[in-house]
This record gives C-alpha cells, sequence and structure tokens, in this order.
C-alpha cells in the first residue's frame, strides 16, 4: 500500500447480504454476484468467510473527502447488483435475525481450511468489522507506534457499536461482535513488542510450529499489516451509516500522525498497562458510550471526556492532514448514539407498542437497510433515533 501523500489510508468495510421481504440473512449467494461486483467495481470488492458477507476494501486513499464519495458510489454500487440478484446490503457488527447454524462457508480453499481448523469457532463467526489501515512515515517502527494507539482502542470501540443483538436476542452489549471474536485465538489487545523484529520473531515462531500459516493469522484488535506497510485498526463493529466509519478511520489517521510525530516518546509498556486496555475493551464492549474507563492511577474517565481529551491531542493533526471537517461527525455520535442505541432504540419502541421480538427485529432490520444505503433501500420508514444515548439494558 502506497501513495504519494502523507499518512495514507484505506478503509475495509464488510456487510451483510439479507434477503429483504424476510429480513433473514441470504443461506446461499449466487457465485456470479461476487464475479459481477468485481467486473463492474473493481477488485476491491471481496468476499468473506460465510456466502452472507461481503467486503469493500477502498482503494489507497489520501483524501477524506475523496475517500467518501468513493466509498459512497461503491456502497450503491454493491447494493444495486445485489438488489438484481434478490438480496440487499446491510451494515452492522451483527445482524439481528441472524442464525449462524444456517449458514454456509465460502467455498475457497482457506474458508475451508478455517473451518477444519477451528469448526465451530469459524461457522458462528456471524460478525462483521470495519478495518482502517494507515501508512506511517520511513523509519517509524510500526509495532512501537502500535503500542502507544493502544490505550485507545476502547474509545475507537465505543464510537462504533452496532452489534447489540444475537442469535435473535438483545445481548446486553453493545458490541456482542468483540464477545464472540473472543472465541478466535490470537485476538483482542496484542502484548507490548518491542519492536517490529521482536514482532516478526513471534509470528516466525508460530509458523514454525505450524500453528498459523503466516502473519496473517494474528488478528488482533491492531496489528502491522502483513500485506501493507501500515497500522491496521480491526476492533471497530462494521459501522451503519458510512460518515460513522469515516469519523473514525479520521480519528485513527490522526492519531498515528499524533504518535509518529513524537516517535522519541516512550510507550506505556507494562504488564498492568495492558491488562488495563483489556478491562476497558470489556468496558466498551459492554457499555459502549456509556462506558468509565479506568486509567493508570485507579480513577475513571467517562469515554465522552476521553474522546474529547483525544480530539484535543490531535487537533493540530486534524488540520494537516484536512480531517477537521470529518471528525465534526464525532459530535453527532456523541449526540445521537451509536448505531447500537438506535436498534435497541427501536426494539423497545417496537415491543412497547405490542410487537412479538421478532416483529420488533425486523423493524430494526429494515432501519439498518434504509441507513446503510438510504438511496438504494426499499424498507420501512426510518424511526426516530434517540435524542441522547442510553445505557443497554439487561438481556
Amino acid at each position: 500500500m502506497s501513495a504519494q501523500c502523507d499518512y495514507s489510508f484505506g478503509i475495509e468495510e464488510e456487510f451483510f447480504l439479507v434477503r429483504p421481504h424476510s429480513r433473514l440473512l441470504a443461506t446461499q449467494v449466487p457465485a456470479r454476484l461476487l464475479k459481477r461486483a468485481r467486473a463492474e467495481l473493481g477488485e476491491c470488492i471481496e468476499s468473506e468467510l460465510l456466502q452472507a458477507q461481503i467486503e469493500i476494501a477502498s482503494p489507497v486513499q489520501c483524501d477524506i473527502g475523496q475517500a467518501r464519495r468513493q466509498l459512497g458510489e461503491l456502497r450503491r454500487g454493491l447494493a444495486e447488483l445485489a438488489h438484481e440478484h434478490g438480496l440487499a446490503l446491510l451494515a452492522a457488527g451483527t445482524h439481528p435475525l441472524g442464525q449462524w447454524r444456517e449458514q454456509s462457508p465460502t467455498d475457497k480453499p482457506r474458508y475451508r481450511q478455517l473451518v477444519e481448523d477451528f469448526q465451530i469457532v469459524a461457522r458462528r463467526s456471524q460478525v462483521c468489522g470495519l478495518h482502517v489501515h494507515v501508512q506511517l512515515p520511513d523509519g517509524v517502527d510500526r509495532v512501537q507506534a502500535m503500542n502507544r494507539a493502544m490505550p485507545w482502542l476502547p474509545l475507537l470501540l465505543a464510537l462504533s457499536t452496532s452489534s447489540p443483538f444475537w442469535d435473535r436476542l438483545n445481548s446486553g452489549l453493545m458490541s456482542y461482535r468483540q464477545a464472540m471474536y473472543d472465541e478466535w485465538p490470537r485476538t483482542g489487545i496484542p502484548d507490548f513488542f518491542a519492536g517490529e523484529a521482536e514482532y516478526d520473531a513471534f509470528a516466525d515462531l508460530l509458523k514454525r510450529a505450524g500453528a498459523i500459516a503466516d502473519a496473517g493469522s494474528l488478528w488482533w484488535a491492531i496489528r502491522p499489516s502483513p500485506n501493507f506497510p501500515t497500522v491496521e485498526l480491526r476492533i471497530a463493529d462494521a459501522c451503519t451509516h458510512l460518515d460513522d466509519s469515516l469519523a473514525i478511520a479520521a480519528l485513527f489517521r490522526c492519531l498515528m500522525r499524533h504518535i509518529a510525530r513524537r516517535r522519541a516518546e516512550p510507550p506505556p509498556c507494562d504488564a498492568a498497562t495492558r491488562r488495563l486496555i483489556d478491562e476497558n475493551r470489556w468496558r466498551a464492549k459492554r457499555s459502549g458510550l456509556q462506558a468509565e474507563f479506568i486509567d493508570a492511577r485507579g480513577g475513571s474517565e467517562p469515554a465522552l471526556e476521553q474522546l474529547r481529551r483525544l480530539r484535543e491531542l490531535v487537533a493540530e493533526d486534524a488540520v494537516a492532514l484536512d480531517c477537521t471537517q470529518a471528525l465534526r461527525r464525532l459530535d453527532t455520535i456523541a449526540e445521537r448514539g451509536t448505531s447500537a442505541h438506535t436498534q435497541l432504540a427501536i426494539y423497545r419502541e417496537h415491543r412497547q407498542r405490542g410487537a412479538s421480538r421478532n416483529g420488533a427485529l425486523k423493524a430494526v432490520v429494515d432501519w439498518l437497510l434504509h441507513a446503510t444505503v438510504p438511496a438504494a433501500a426499499d424498507a420501512a420508514p426510518t424511526p426516530s433515533a434517540p435524542p441522547t444515548p442510553s445505557a443497554p439494558d439487561s438481556p
């Protein structure tokens, strides 16, 4: 991955393919859909582990406005092709009506091997995420930069939460995707490696032992990309709104520039700090923007206060990268809540009106279809979102 600009970036968005009349996940997706999508939209369209999943991987970007135009066109183009095959596109960390037992893996050697190796863990992997790549300047050690970014990972998760439902139930979590992903090995918060050399040596050790084929099987919440000269953010849920994806990508890009410009500063690399990051990740997946994050002194900081502090920290970087406008969307997320908040509000509203659990979940799916690609959706009217985020209920 390279481009003639500083801190070039790329965005990968994963989606579900849905049968719009039943609102259920597709169980068999025609191979010609992917073939035609790649022919008409480019090789940026990729299959995923399950047939009901599909991915858009943006070209290398230098400008967040251009990224918005390209990804918007790709969402609309893919949705239109899916519609021609009787399907619709849905962006969320989990599908509210999804049932993993009904799903079929994509028939490719890589995915067949994953199912063989990980069995029920792979078959249950009915989740979609947002990945962001940022290329750092020459001479910046990606792993050392990753170490310094790790304390901010729970906040980036909290900003993206979109998976409150699992197996047709309110999970009680704002990001059940993170809980489900913890079933896989080599996920979650990585350890503090001293640098790229130590990281690569660990990957080589696992490869020699036959545990992994390559470093691409290190699926941590952040990592040095095995395929591009980037740091890859992997913790975020798939965002229903494209502008939410772009705001999180812009914030991560600004953070990486801030870190790269201060490469001499020592990262927090002790075991207690790593465990605190993981504790805060739990709080983010449980409570999202209502989380209270623990600091190194044993105090706590509300997620929205931490967001304010991070935005102040990277304000200079936002100006330099022309990301100020994209970051204003973070104000909307803070006021309106994430996709998870809106999904839960719609569900509760319909249940209070007397709808069955499945009926309320269908209303949630209708909103998700509409919000994923507003111009292409053939869905029910969008229900009102709550004016301010509210804490999640118990299951």
